[in-house]
């Protein structure tokens, strides 16, 4: 269960409510969760509790699909999917290696995304978009200079622009994903001390300290 409460329908939000009849068609999305990707769909449930956050986040993606964008939408999608993956977030990472495809990326590139910078499959310009992604992600918008010059051979400013925004805001939700445990990323986490046999506690480099013989 995600980690905040959820609103559905009988929360009387209109904007959320023609949505939730796109995604869940008759269905209660609490009592019936389940989209057609395979999410449960408690990521909107649980934004519907604050109306003009549902609204402004749902914007947000009007606004990377718009007509009006002058980025290549493959070079969108690697930037998304890049930073849903370098987050940690399996479900933006899950959904956009699906929107990656659906724009035309093959399944080479789309499987190569986790181990881009050995493989072989990606241009130019996809690889200054994927070191990008990185230097936005990883390095927290620490771009070398060699890596902004050839974005800025492939790419206009505007291009430029949109792909930071857009990238920018993916790491966002995955980052929101995880902490929230929404979707993909309900998951409980994976380090934890494992316990040693019934019995023994021992610290097994206390074991091997062979100063403590002398």
């Amino acid at each position: 269960m995600p980690r905040l409460k959820q609103a559905g329908p009988e929360a009387g939000n209109a904007y959320a409510n023609a949505i939730f009849k796109l995604l869940f068609g008759d269905r209660d999305p609490i009592a019936e969760p389940g989209t057609a990707t395979g999410t449960p769909g408690n990521w909107w449930t649980v934004f519907n509790i604050v109306p003009d956050a549902f609204r402004h986040t749902t914007e947000g993606f009007q606004f990377y699909r718009s007509p009006e964008r002058k980025i290549d939408p493959k070079l969108r999608e690697l930037g998304q999917t890049r930073a849903g993956y370098t987050v940690g977030s399996q479900f933006v990472f899950s959904q956009h290696c699906k929107a990656s495809r659906d724009v035309g990326l093959s399944e080479d590139q789309i499987q190569a995304i986790p181990n881009w910078a050995v493989a072989d499959c990606f241009s130019p310009v996809e690889r200054a978009v994927l070191a990008y992604t990185d230097a936005l992600v990883l390095e927290r918008g620490r771009v070398p200079d060699g890596v902004f010059a050839a974005l800025k051979t492939h790419l206009s400013d505007e291009e430029i622009l949109e792909l930071t925004y857009i990238t920018c805001t993916y790491m966002m939700h995955a980052v929101m994903s995880r902490a929230l445990r929404l979707e993909y990323d309900d998951v409980d986490e994976r380090v934890v001390e494992v316990p040693a046999p019934e019995g023994d506690s021992a610290d097994v480099m206390s074991m091997v300290d062979t100063d403590k013989e002398n």
